[in-house]
């Protein structure tokens, strides 16, 4: 067996705003939220879409995030509305050095920068999030670890680029970024990777660290799912099967 996505995880000191302004950018709603977290999902039967979580933290944003979420469009005029759209929410333009681009890079009420992607054919099918983008010092290795612990195939790839996506060809990619920064602080978006419903959840963490991945002590305490690291120090949870 292996493990599957499951969802992104997202840091927040204001888990209920963070929430409001990502339903807005993807049109999904909030569909579950508790003392401990909220859930933005994509309606009932959409194999598609990718659940964001948010989940309180009491530090700020710290430098720039090495994960981030990618924005589709279908033309230039849903670019732009969707670019006003956010701005109205309290997004801004933000400088990451991207230089003359046809996309554009906001940050969004807590300072979490996304891109929304001018239109790509690609993309069309994806959802409203075109990709999750992972800064990786050697994507390809890092493309082959997380393709192990999402189950999803490598479908494109360069010298400093890959992408993965679901073995259906559906939904959202996987993207990781050739960068040179090396991680500091921890990321304020991860991703969680389940087993499958009658998966084993001690025996999917030794598969894992045994490709690479290290336990990681983020503060979680007594929990019932497991903090790893991949091999470049970026944090990811291991959840019971489900």
């Amino acid at each position: 067996m292996t493990t599957r996505l499951d969802c992104v995880v997202i840091d927040s000191l204001d888990p209920m705003r963070l929430a409001q302004f990502w339903s807005v950018a993807t049109g999904w709603q909030i569909a579950m939220e508790t003392a401990d977290e909220l859930a933005v999902e994509p309606p009932d039967g959409d194999p598609d879409g990718l659940p964001l979580v948010f989940v309180p933290v009491p530090e700020p944003k710290s430098g720039k995030n090495r994960v981030h979420l990618d924005l589709g469009s279908v033309s230039p005029h849903d670019q732009a509305d969707a670019v006003t759209r956010l701005r109205k929410l309290g997004a801004k333009e933000v400088d990451i050095g991207q230089g003359d681009v046809p996309w554009v890079v906001l940050a969004d009420p807590e300072g979490n920068e996304l891109c929304v992607l001018e239109p790509r054919e690609y993309y069309q099918d994806t959802g409203p999030v075109a990709a999750v983008v992972l800064d990786a010092a050697a994507p390809t290795a890092r493309a082959a670890f997380w393709s192990a612990a999402t189950g999803w195939p490598v479908v494109r790839g360069g010298l400093d680029y890959a992408a993965l996506r679901a073995p259906e060809g559906r939904g959202p990619y996987i993207e990781l970024i050739g960068a040179t920064e090396p991680k500091i602080v921890k990321n304020r978006l991860h991703i969680d990777v389940a087993p499958y419903p009658d998966g084993d959840h001690a025996a999917e963490v030794a598969r894992l660290t045994a490709l690479g991945a290290t336990p990681a002590d983020i503060g979680q305490g007594a929990v019932p799912w497991t903090v790893l690291a991949d091999p470049e120090g970026n944090e990811f949870c291991v959840l019971q099967p489900r």
